[in-house]
Parts: structure tokens; C-alpha cells; sequence
């Protein structure tokens, strides 16, 4: 790895004045010199300093061939030295899919890779490298990385204490691995139950206590030195149609997003968040136009930077997916996007298409280079207050002792404790008690664990409830049981001293809800775990107990199994409304709702 000497070197022809002693926050406060920055480079190196782009494999320079064949697939180049080398790109996305996270130190040594291949053309500069570490159902980095209880679990917990703990440490530990920008906390409002994009991804269907948290998120994340991202504006909480595959609508009058979308983002604004991400949405009250709001002047700039005030870096959500695709080639959502207001360009579908567009663009005379030049001072900002421009390496021998701690992994289960929510306990069927229920079946859902943890969760909940004392057995249900998957789960059941299944997104007459059924029929006392959505309990009329843990990662499981065995009481209470089954417009379990013992 290069010395801070040769990373300073390496960027001299661009940085007139910055010699080695010159801090990275001395460079942040003196727009003078950061401007002297752009002015050096090239309108080919400015272009590429606004894209975020992804690549696949584990290494800089060697990945393995199955990724080389990927990139040369779909970006052209062989590796993302070569991406870089080609596009100058300013940042760098890393998803689980693309195999750039195998473990902490390997990451750590990717990082530095980027690093070095950067620094190392002419007038380089360090790259600002992100992923989406949500925690909860969203994750790209799993263990032994420290993973946190989801937003909406959070939103259970309301601590803006534990909110705040849960930047801080994941910030240290994504900062270790060489990633400075999380694209995270979610700050939509999710007030529809059918939101198949956002749903356990928000705290929550409360504004301020949505508000709240996130601003207190990110001010852990900036605690650590790591850009937060307040995602999405102008809110993304109340559609039914996921943004990836469709064009939502949000039909919200101006005056209630003001008092519901608005406030999140606006909590954001005042905790000094780093950076904020479109939303793929058409929001007609915000703009008539019928353009998405990542492409929309009004939205970004005249809501966003004018009204809202915000100044910092505007970052697209991924220009691959449909809701920004659907209006306008690939060719022409770069160039509307910059014309918007955005700063990063995210993850275009085709490299090439995207950076050559804004190239023309500007030399066409659609966008000026000095419009470049406002989203370049704003990153290299960015940049600069993250310590990047000064030491943009890290110490991957050293990952070990941050990464995965056994006091970070400490604090993670106790924040669950805190967020594990009990919305029935008919007959005080729980605690259980091993003496009285000491053979337990969990069976149910199993969906595709989110990234990095062990999963299947009937696995993770009996082996947790074993080790609390049970003798527990799991069977594995799946998310759409048949009617012989029923028959087997009640034979089982009949050995048992109580069930516990494990739900998913339960809806009426599906073969869940049948599942249950069939259970409750074996006279067996059935327990239910709401692994995603907490609207599951609505129904699921028949059953004894029925717990919400938001998530199905393993430190929100563990948490369950310990507030089922009486270890620690439930504390949770209900982010969001649940309505009756039976007439949707009235609600079953009102926002606070939560029972303990």
C-alpha cells in the first residue's frame, strides 16, 4: 500500500498548494483549493468524477473469471482498475450479487485496490466507495460484520439513543473495510401496508418518529466519519408499485406531503446528512410534468436546495431500474438527472451510453462545464470532510479488531431486546417455560436469508431456543405451504408442547394463513412470529401469542427466542398502524400498540 507521502504525490498536479502536513479538513474548509482541483482536470475526468458504478469480483486487478467474462459482459473493461482507468469514476457501489463482498479483510484489500488503481492515473483522486447497509432486510455486508436490527425493528424500539449506537458502530466497521458512504437511513414514511419496496425498510408510519431516528442515524454514521444518505426523496412511502420494475405514483396533495413525506427528510437536513438519494417516483403535486422525481428541476432543486435548504451531495437512486427508464432512453436520464440538480449519477445500466451522454451533452451545449463544476465541489467536499483526499487507505491487517467485535456484536442483540414487539399473549401463554413446554417445533417460513446471515430462520429460532433450554426441532414450511407441507407440520405438532411459526407476509387464504389452521387444530399452543411485516397478526385470528420482529436476520431472531424463553420481556411497540383483516379501514393494533410481561 502507498504511503500518505505517495497518495499526496500522486494528486500534487491537481492540488497546487497541497503539500504533506495539509489535512484533509484544512482542504474542506478552503473551497479555494478544491476549485483549484477542478480546474485542472480534464472534461473527461469531470465527467467521471459524477458516477457511482458497480463491476463484479473480489479484486482490483484479479478477479475471478467467471467476473472478468461479467464485466466484459456488461461494462466492457475486464476489471474496476480498468473501469477506472477508462471513466475516471469518482465513485464505486458494492453489492453482495457482484461478489464484491466475500469477508471484512477481503473487502478492506478491495478498497485499497480502487484506491491505488485511481490514484494512480493522471491527476487521480481518491474514490468515494458505497454499498446499501441498511441492516434489517437490506444488507451487503453480512457476517462476521455486526448487523443491527432493521428500520422498522428500530422504529419499534424508538431510541434514538440505540438509532444513533447503531450508525455509530456500523459506520466504524464499514470505514474499516474502506466504504465511506452508506446509503442509508431510509427516510420514507411508510403508510401503506401494500408496499412491496419500502415496508420494513422505514421506522415507521409516524413522521416525526420516523424524523427522529434518522436524524439520528445519521448523525451516528457521521459520528464514525461516514457519509449517511437519506433515501428517498421526496418519499417513496406510500406506493404499491415497486420503483425496480414499475413507475409509482405518489398522489399525495402538496399540503400532506408537508406534513408527512417532508418531515424526514427535513430532520435529515437539519442533522448535516451528507447526502440524500432520488426516488424513481412521479409525483404530480411536486411536479405535473409526469417526469420521476430523480429527473424533476421543481423537486430537486427547487424543493430539495431551495426550499428544504440543503446543500450537500444529491445522489440518483440506481439508473437501471424501471421507474427511471420509463420516459426517456439511457442515453438522455444522466443528462436530465444533472439538469435536475443531482450530483451522482448511480449505477447506469450501460457505462458507456451514460458517461459518453453527459460528455456530449456538455460539449453540445445542453449542460455547461461549470454546472459540472457545482456537483464537483460538492463531492470533492464530500471527500475531503471524510478524510479521503489525506488518507484514503486503510490498514486491512487491522480489520479484525474493529469489524465484528464482540462488544459491537454485544450491543446489536441488546438494541433487539429493545425492539422484539408482543402483540398477542392470550391466556399469558408466554414466557414459556422449558419445564412446562420444553419440546418445541418451529416451523413456517423460510425465506432467502438477507445478505450475510446464517439463516434458514426456523433453523436460527430453534437453535437459539435450544440453547436457552428447549428441545426444539425445526421444519422448514416454506413462504406458500401446500396441503401435504400442513399434514406433515401437524404430525410433527402432536409431539410438541407448543408451536411456533414463523410468518411472512401473510395474506387471506394463502397457504400460510392455512398452515395456522391446521396448527391451531392440533390443540397444540401456537405461537406466531411475524418475521417481515407486523400486519401478519391481522391474519392470523386463531393463534395464542403472536410476536413482530421485523426482520428475519439472526440478531432479531435471537432477540425473539430470548423474549419467548422470559429471558428479557418485550419492550417493541407497533412503528406503524395494523388494520383489520376483515375491513382495512379500520385498525386492529394502533401505532405504540405492544404488550409485555
Amino acid at each position: 500500500m502507498p504511503s500518505r507521502r505517495t497518495v499526496l504525490t500522486a494528486t500534487a498536479g491537481v492540488t497546487a498548494g497541497l503539500a504533506v502536513g495539509t489535512g484533509a479538513h484544512a482542504l474542506g474548509s478552503d473551497d479555494a483549493r478544491l476549485r483549484a482541483v477542478i480546474s485542472g482536470m480534464t472534461l473527461p475526468e469531470k465527467v467521471g468524477q459524477l458516477f457511482v458504478m458497480r463491476f463484479y469480483g473480489h479484486s482490483a486487478t484479479d478477479p475471478d473469471q467467471a467476473d472478468i467474462d461479467a464485466n466484459l459482459k456488461e461494462i466492457g473493461v475486464r476489471t474496476v482498475a480498468e473501469l477506472i482507468a477508462k471513466y475516471r469514476v469518482g465513485g464505486i457501489i458494492y453489492f453482495t450479487w457482484t461478489h464484491n463482498t466475500r469477508s471484512p479483510r477481503q473487502i478492506a484489500e478491495l478498497s485499497n485496490g480502487i484506491q491505488s488503481a485511481s490514484l494512480a492515473q493522471p491527476r487521480g483522486l481518491p474514490v468515494l466507495i458505497a454499498t446499501d447497509q441498511e441492516h434489517g432486510a437490506v444488507c451487503r455486508i453480512g457476517t462476521p460484520a455486526t448487523l443491527f436490527p432493521g428500520a422498522m425493528a428500530m422504529g419499534a424500539g424508538g431510541s434514538r439513543a440505540d438509532a444513533r449506537a447503531l450508525g455509530r458502530i456500523s459506520g466504524a466497521e464499514l470505514r474499516a473495510m474502506g466504504v465511506r458512504q452508506d446509503y442509508s437511513p431510509d427516510a420514507d414514511v411508510n403508510v401503506n401496508p401494500a408496499n412491496p419496496i419500502i415496508g420494513v425498510r422505514s421506522f415507521g408510519a409516524g413522521p416525526d418518529a420516523v424524523g427522529a431516528l434518522v436524524g439520528a442515524e445519521a448523525q451516528g454514521y457521521r459520528d464514525a466519519g461516514v457519509a449517511a444518505t437519506a433515501k428517498h426523496f421526496p418519499g417513496h412511502g406510500d406506493t404499491a408499485v415497486d420503483s425496480h420494475t414499475g413507475f409509482p405514483v405518489i398522489t399525495h396533495s402538496r399540503e400532506l406531503w408537508e406534513k408527512l413525506d417532508a418531515v424526514p427528510f427535513r430532520a435529515a437536513v437539519a442533522a448535516g446528512v451528507d447526502a440524500v438519494m432520488t426516488a424513481h417516483i412521479q409525483f404530480p403535486a411536486l411536479d405535473a410534468s409526469g417526469d420521476p422525481a430523480t429527473l424533476s428541476h421543481p423537486v430537486l432543486t427547487g424543493i430539495l436546495r431551495g426550499e428544504l435548504g440543503y446543500d450537500g451531495v444529491v445522489v440518483t437512486d440506481s439508473l437501471g431500474m424501471a421507474g427511471v427508464r420509463t420516459k426517456y432512453g439511457d442515453d438522455r436520464v444522466p443528462v436530465l438527472a444533472l439538469k435536475a440538480g443531482a450530483d451522482q449519477l448511480l449505477d447506469p445500466p450501460a457505462p458507456d451510453v451514460a458517461w459518453n451522454a453527459v460528455l456530449k451533452a456538455v460539449r453540445d451545449g445542453e449542460l455547461t462545464e461549470s454546472r459540472l463544476d457545482e456537483s464537483l465541489l460538492r463531492i470533492l467536499r464530500l471527500k475531503s470532510r471524510l478524510g479521503l483526499l489525506d488518507r484514503p487507505y486503510v490498514a486491512a491487517k487491522d480489520v479484525g479488531r474493529v469489524v465484528g467485535t464482540a462488544r459491537h456484536l454485544a450491543a446489536a442483540d441488546r438494541i433487539a431486546e429493545r425492539t422484539t414487539t408482543l402483540l398477542v399473549n392470550e391466556g399469558g401463554l408466554l414466557p414459556l417455560s422449558s419445564r412446562t413446554h420444553g419440546r418445541l417445533l418451529v416451523v413456517g417460513a423460510d425465506p432467502a436469508s438477507p445478505s450475510g446471515t446464517t439463516g434458514p430462520p426456523t433453523g436460527v429460532l430453534a437453535a437459539a431456543l435450544t440453547e436457552l433450554g428447549f428441545t426444539a426441532t425445526a421444519l422448514s414450511t416454506g413462504t406458500d405451504p401446500s396441503a401435504a407441507d400442513a399434514d406433515k407440520a401437524a404430525g410433527a405438532a402432536r409431539a410438541a408442547d407448543a408451536v411456533i411459526v414463523g410468518t411472512y407476509n401473510v395474506t387471506a387464504g394463502d397457504g400460510q394463513q392455512r398452515l395456522v389452521e391446521r396448527l391451531v387444530a392440533t390443540g397444540r399452543p401456537v405461537l406466531a412470529v411475524a418475521v417481515r411485516n407486523p400486519y401478519d397478526v391481522a391474519q392470523l385470528p386463531s393463534v395464542q401469542a403472536c410476536l413482530a420482529t421485523y426482520s428475519w436476520t439472526d440478531v432479531e431472531l435471537r432477540a425473539a427466542a430470548r423474549v419467548i424463553a422470559g429471558k428479557v420481556a418485550p419492550r417493541g411497540r407497533l412503528p406503524v398502524p395494523v388494520q383489520r383483516a376483515d375491513d382495512p379501514t379500520q385498525v386492529l393494533y394502533p401505532i405504540g400498540h405492544g404488550l409485555t410481561y
